[in-house]
């Protein structure tokens, strides 16, 4: 195995940023170490794998929404526009898509973004956020939560089982409880029914964290993604309709009913690059506290970390 030469080394100031500078040096620093390859290529495979499993467990919840006729079964085909980020810093990558976007951000729109576990999808929506005018991100977490709230009152309202409350015409029922629009100076999601009047702005961190909620968000989740993929496709329309440029990261099976002609996949023309940025990050975070400690250790720090989570 090649050794890594003493003078290349991390600074503890990059270390501290835990972000994907730090990733890149620690990738830089353990340039053609064998042991590094070698585990770099096993946690990319670790990767795929477990996006391929999510992949089937989002394609069950995808199925049972078409056969509730929640979700059509077909979709026009929507071109994809593939951004290679192998080589690439966070800031190019946003670069060009906002070029590809054009004037569209100057109007308001809605951008999807997908692309396997490690392609920086999550680091290129919080700088798209940043350099875009009027810019926000949607998450389908609160809608998740806020059906469980309704289900988990019904069921115990009713005496009944949790899943007579998934029962499609109940599901029909919860989704005419909740409301995405502007209420004043802002966007937001009223829940109204079963003796709740809420916004979920307000009772997202508390009513949306109960016990209820997060014993029973697992099970509802899997039975309404249909219902949440179409609450979602209108209430960022209704986002881009009124100026604001709304970012979407998620996958493909579920963007796809989303319309909208700006759409990007964030590709590694090497995927062993995916497994290495993870690798990094693993190694970064877990070398952080001892590296304090002693700076001028840092080299040997960080080999001690690979050899640990190499044979673990």
């Amino acid at each position: 195995m090649q050794k890594t030469e003493s003078k290349n080394t991390v600074k503890l100031a990059t270390l501290e940023l835990q972000n994907a500078e730090t990733s890149a040096a620690i990738i830089k620093f353990f340039d053609k170490d064998k042991k590094f390859e070698t585990y770099a290529r096993a946690t990319t495979e670790e990767i795929k794998q477990r996006d391929a499993e999510d992949g089937e467990k989002l394609k069950e919840g995808i199925d049972l929404a078409i056969g509730k006729g929640v979700l059509p079964k077909e979709m026009k085909e929507q071109k994809v526009i593939k951004v290679d980020v192998m080589g690439k810093t966070p800031d190019k990558v946003t670069d060009g898509i906002i070029k590809a976007l054009g004037d569209a951000p100057s109007k308001g729109c809605v951008m999807t973004l997908e692309g396997l576990s490690g392609t920086g999808k999550g680091t290129t929506v919080a700088m798209l956020k940043k350099k875009l005018p009027n810019a926000t991100t949607w998450s389908n977490g609160d809608i998740f939560r806020s059906i469980t709230l309704l289900a988990a009152k019904y069921a115990e309202v009713e005496k009944v089982e949790l899943k007579e409350s998934l029962k499609p015409e109940k599901l029909a029922e919860f989704m005419k409880m909740l409301k995405f629009d502007k209420f004043g100076d802002s966007f937001d999601v009223e829940i109204k029914g079963l003796g709740y009047h809420e916004m979920v702005s307000k009772v997202n961190k508390t009513l949306l964290k109960s016990k209820p909620v997060a014993t029973n968000i697992p099970t509802v989740a899997s039975k309404t993604q249909g219902e949440v993929i179409m609450f979602v496709r209108d209430a960022v329309a209704k986002m881009a309709a009124a100026g604001k440029n709304v970012l979407v990261e998620g996958r493909a099976a579920t963007l796809k009913y989303i319309v909208t002609p700006y759409r990007f996949e964030l590709v590694m023309s090497d995927d062993i690059v995916i497994g290495a940025r993870r690798a990094a990050q693993r190694i970064g975070a877990k070398a952080l506290d001892e590296c304090k400690k002693d700076p001028t250790k840092i080299p040997d720090i960080l080999k001690k970390v690979l050899d640990e989570l190499a044979s673990s």
